[in-house]
């Protein structure tokens, strides 16, 4: 293959653009939202989390 006949590789329309954004900020928002919980829980529950039977 020539230096100048490079294939381009994989080339999105536009929708397939925005469904993937779309798809990537609702897993970032769920990731955030279990962030969100577990810290939450860690407060409420306080010291006790760092307990462990010996």
């Amino acid at each position: 293959m020539d230096d100048q006949q490079k294939p381009d590789g994989i080339v999105l329309t536009e929708a397939q653009q925005k469904s993937r954004r779309q798809r990537s900020i609702a897993i970032a928002l769920a990731l955030g939202v279990l962030v969100v919980l577990f810290f939450a829980v860690t407060m409420v529950k306080g010291t006790g989390v760092l307990v462990r039977p010996a």
